[in-house]
């Protein structure tokens, strides 16, 4: 009923409104080509917004091999870079609602409306000829009645005049019958001009009819029909407005997820744990001053020199270039003025990390071995393959020449030779510094709230020599004989330490197959889980353990990690 109302209106109230029409067909499409043009716009507001974002994100993004890229193995960190990284995928995801605006709304309805303009100016075109057709038929009409007004008159003039004379006695018979003639004459040519004057009538009358009854309302009909198809065109790309929005929701939506779950992923205490185990020392604290007694004539030189080897570990205070006969602070206080007191004296860097506290030194051999693991079992490798090609070779001729091959293979073996000397040498260091760092672990227990007072290396960034657990500083890893005194209460350590597994701090799945062929390392199928002992360091590795009590190593990118909390 609604679809034809505009049909009823056209045939009974507004068939005369053709200008009302005419400027509402033109508004309708004035209106499209203003949603066209906000759409427009609104897509210019989201690409510039997700340009922005991406900005944003590039510039809090750490570049490569800064301090804050050092950082994110700490969870708040990591977790700001997660942020970063939902914010991009979020920019993303404002371009696609813009590319589908411009694509499904703003070129589908332009498109649309140069259709709706072409058949709006024809069906107008097709209203002026027939309303031009109507009024040449009238002027037709129009002439055809003047001049049988015109004839009509003169026929009744020549009549009077035909009468006047035939009364007139002075009138000759031949005057009376030129006049009835002329009468005559003039009676019949305003019957021809009455009989085309009806004939005209019936005929404008017909096309009159036509025109108001037939031609105009087909017309209206079809301006109908356009209009409806053109509201109902832009009722859709208002749909459309809201539907690209919603479509892309679901994946906003999981940004904003990504986002909460980078939140809740944050752990303070694992932050701290991760914080002290990258910058403990392994030192002992400085302990207890001994009594100076000048009554009984010690010289003050050899006061000095025995401080550091009785009383107070040798270690730090070497390092940190101060007078020994004073105490070791935590907080140094600056100052303006440079004294000899206060220049420190950076320690001479080794090759086995004996510059580097006990902790920190086991870090560093730990992190070399892996690296000159990893050349090795390159060099191992590529020995293997020359070996396979070595083979083909001396089997198929006209493969190549195996003796151009012994270049190579002597400078891979001298290579394997090299690094194999490099790892035997890194490991008896790190034997050392393991059996030094164990010895003073077991003389302190290792309470909570001591770990962080353990943590420090020192407020100027200064770092320490290995010592012994007695105090007395350690040269060239030999072994201190004050150790002996610790030696049965260490093995009581150890025998705990056997007994009890370090407690998991969380759960991983495998990604992928890893074969585990390395020492050290664990196989591991896909879809595996397996628990946590220790998180990747930095290296790339991470310390797992299977049910059945088998630990090792795995590539931390194989794995999912889930932490415990």
């Amino acid at each position: 009923m609604v679809v034809y109302m505009w049909r009823i209106l056209g045939r009974h109230n507004i068939w005369d409104q053709y200008d009302i029409i005419d400027k509402h067909t033109q508004s309708g499409l004035e209106l499209v080509e203003k949603y066209v043009k906000f759409v427009k716009e609104r897509t210019e507001i989201e690409q510039n917004y997700a340009k922005q974002l991406r900005n944003l994100t590039k510039k809090y993004n750490p570049k490569r091999g800064c301090k804050e890229e050092q950082e994110c193995r700490f969870s708040n960190h990591q977790s700001f870079l997660d942020i970063l990284d939902e914010m991009n995928d979020y920019a993303g995801q404002r371009e696609l609602i813009a590319e589908n605006m411009m694509m499904n709304i703003c070129i589908e309805i332009t498109k649309y409306l140069q259709e709706l303009k072409m058949e709006r100016k024809m069906h107008l075109s097709e209203a002026k000829k027939a309303q031009q057709s109507l009024e040449s038929t009238y002027k037709q009409l129009d002439s055809s009645k003047k001049r049988f007004e015109r004839e009509w008159r003169e026929a009744d003039k020549a009549a009077q005049y035909a009468e006047k004379t035939d009364q007139d006695i002075n009138a000759t018979k031949a005057d009376v019958e030129k006049a009835k003639q002329q009468a005559n004459m003039r009676t019949h040519i305003a019957e021809e001009c009455k009989n085309d004057y009806a004939a005209q009538l019936q005929k404008y009358n017909k096309e009159q009819s036509q025109f108001y009854f037939s031609d105009m309302p087909l017309i209206f009909n079809k301006l109908q029909d356009m209009d409806e198809r053109r509201v109902r065109k832009l009722a859709q790309g208002y749909v459309l407005f809201s539907d690209t929005e919603r479509h892309v929701m679901p994946i906003i939506g999981k940004c904003l997820e990504g986002v909460t779950k980078a939140g809740t992923n944050v752990n303070e205490r694992n932050d701290s744990i991760a914080l002290i185990e990258q910058y403990k020392s392994g030192f002992e604290r400085p302990g207890d001053l001994e009594f100076e007694d000048y009554s009984q004539g010690i010289n003050r030189a050899s006061s000095d020199s025995s401080l550091g080897t009785i009383g107070t570990p040798k270690g730090p205070l070497e390092l940190l270039g101060k007078n020994r006969s004073k105490p070791f602070w935590l907080f140094s206080k600056k100052s303006k003025r440079l004294t000899p007191e206060r220049i420190i004296v950076m320690p001479t860097v080794t090759e086995d990390f004996g510059h580097l506290p006990p902790e920190q030194r086991r870090k560093r051999l730990q992190q070399k071995l892996d690296d000159i693991g990893k050349e090795l079992q390159k060099e191992v490798d590529q020995s293997e393959a020359l070996e396979k090609m070595k083979d083909v070779y001396e089997k198929n001729s006209q493969m190549g020449d195996p003796a151009s091959l012994s270049p190579q293979i002597n400078q891979t073996a001298q290579n394997m030779e090299r690094l194999r000397g490099e790892l035997n040498k890194y490991e008896s260091w790190l034997t050392e510094a393991g059996r030094r760092g164990d010895s003073m672990l077991r003389r302190d227990t290792l309470p909570e709230d001591a770990l962080s007072y353990r943590s420090h290396s020192n407020n100027n960034g200064s770092t320490h020599e290995p010592y012994s657990p007695d105090g007395t500083h350690s040269e060239e890893g030999t072994p201190d004989p004050s150790q002996a005194i610790y030696a049965e209460f260490d093995d009581d350590f150890e025998e705990e330490e056997e007994e009890e597994l370090v407690a998991p701090i969380g759960q991983c799945t495998a990604m992928y197959n890893f074969p585990g062929a390395s020492e050290g390392t664990i196989t591991m199928q896909e879809g595996e889980v397996l628990s946590v002992v220790e998180e990747d360091k930095g290296d790339g590795w991470t310390r797992v353990r299977r049910a059945n009590g088998n630990e090792g190593y795995i590539p931390t990118s194989y794995v999912s990690i889930n932490l415990s909390k």
